[in-house]
């Protein structure tokens, strides 16, 4: 075995070569969106909210939004967004309208072949109750159950809402914002400026069709040094990939390193409590041969 591969989990990488593979609703790099990777982004000290704009244009150069829209995960996903309050501090109130739309997030999420996969594998190793309702409250509770970041203040977030929405510390930093859709949907609002790709250990250099990527950005005038995202794939996938490696260790943080497709990538979760606190992929490097 090759150093530096010694760690790789090839049970998950497995599993999570299958969910690529069943993943239908993913979009394809080159047809259905198109990006424009620019310069590579200068370092930024922590804490600093000053960063050298590597990329005069947007990340985004196309995305098929009819497309996008038409694909029920997709589209049930999209009306989530812009649910949540930015500023962590600031008390969420969920309505009836946005709980119904968990829900219908979540049916359409549980009707996939990449969720049907994932629900056997959790019902086989135990971490899952074969009942489908029995998941999606579990789902449910994991990914939606609000709680407070600081001790003592009224719940403000939750899994779903860092990961996939992103929210700011005290308007002071920001935290999450893992995915690629709302990227585009931000960046169109001309509220994420896009800074340059950050490069990895074995490859200085992504590549346009790489469907993982670490980016440096600003949002709302902060900037994150480094965030790093999956690029077309369905929330679904998303989901999937996540709530497995939550539900494996009761650990504060989980890393796992797994081989999917060409990516050798680093899967982290950060628990809080029984809830998600943040999850994301860390790319390693790319262009690997494919293992299964």
């Amino acid at each position: 075995m090759m150093a530096g591969r010694v760690n790789l989990n090839h049970e998950l990488s497995k599993l999570f070569n299958q969910l690529w593979d069943a993943d239908a609703n993913r979009m394809s790099p080159g047809k259905d969106y198109r990006i424009c990777l620019q310069g590579k982004a200068g370092y930024v000290p922590a804490g600093s909210n000053q960063a050298r704009d590597s990329a005069r244009f947007p990340l985004f150069q196309f995305v098929d939004e009819e497309k996008l829209k038409s694909i029920k995960t997709f589209a049930a996903f999209i009306s989530l967004l812009d649910n949540y309050e930015m500023s962590t501090g600031v008390a969420e109130v969920v309505t009836a309208e946005e709980i119904a739309e968990m829900n219908r997030f979540l049916d359409a999420i549980l009707e996939t072949k990449v969720m049907q996969i994932t629900h056997d594998y959790l019902v086989e190793k135990k971490w899952s109750k074969p009942n489908l309702k029995d998941f999606k409250s579990q789902l449910y509770n994991i990914w939606f159950q609000l709680y407070n970041r600081a001790p003592g203040k009224s719940p403000d977030s939750c899994g779903f809402e860092h990961v996939f929405v992103g929210e700011s510390k005290r308007g002071q930093e920001i935290m999450g914002l893992h995915n690629w859709v709302q990227f585009y949907l931000q960046e169109k609002k001309n509220n994420i400026d896009y800074k340059g790709f950050v490069g990895r250990q074995h490859k200085s250099r992504p590549d346009e069709d790489d469907q993982v990527l670490n980016l440096q950005f600003s949002w709302k005038d902060l900037v994150k040094p480094v965030g790093s995202s999956f690029i077309g794939v369905s929330p679904e996938f998303e989901v999937a990939v996540y709530t497995v490696v939550f539900l494996m260790s009761q650990e504060k943080i989980t890393k796992e390193v797994v081989r999917v497709e060409e990516y050798e990538l680093q899967i982290i979760v950060n628990r809080h409590g029984r809830y998600i606190g943040t999850a994301y992929p860390v790319l390693m490097s790319s262009n690997n041969p494919d293992l299964y």
